[in-house]
């Protein structure tokens, strides 16, 4: 057997729609376009959300509230969840937190939060940390240093 050989089981292909073959290939005439309109013509569409010239839905609804395009996205990460994921005497950065996947991505930065228990001593250093997750960190023996 090589590669020559193989070929798709029945089935798994399907015949390519060939339109404006003549009526005898079944999609003949107007090519399944329909009769007449812009979406009939070559070129012709229309954008999403058009109704026609009638005023869109989207304009038509009231506007409330407002959208910061400079809000800052800061991912929150929870002591319990770094008690049950490091060892004792491991160092916690946000590098680390990403390598250990606690996180997908580093937006505009992390932040420890106190939520949970720390059970191990370890070495923060992080540019965000509550005050009772710092609390919580040197209780169990660890130290923090606040990197800039």
């Amino acid at each position: 057997m090589d590669l020559s050989s193989l070929q798709a089981p029945a089935g798994a292909t399907k015949k390519r729609k060939r339109v404006g073959r003549g009526d005898a290939s079944g999609h003949g005439g107007t090519s399944g376009k329909g009769h007449k309109g812009q979406k009939a013509r070559s070129g012709g569409y229309v954008r999403d959300g058009f109704e026609g010239g009638q005023m869109p839905l989207s304009r038509r609804l009231p506007k409330r509230g407002f959208r910061n395009p400079f809000r800052s996205k800061i991912i929150p990460v929870n002591v319990g969840d770094l008690s049950k994921i490091f060892k004792k005497g491991d160092v916690i950065d946000e590098a680390a937190i990403l390598a250990k996947g606690i996180v997908r991505k580093n937006n505009d930065g992390i932040k420890i939060l106190a939520k949970g228990e720390m059970k191990i001593p370890v070495k923060m250093k992080m540019a965000r940390i509550s005050p009772a997750a710092k609390q919580k960190i040197t209780a169990a023996g660890g130290s923090i240093e606040e990197v800039i």
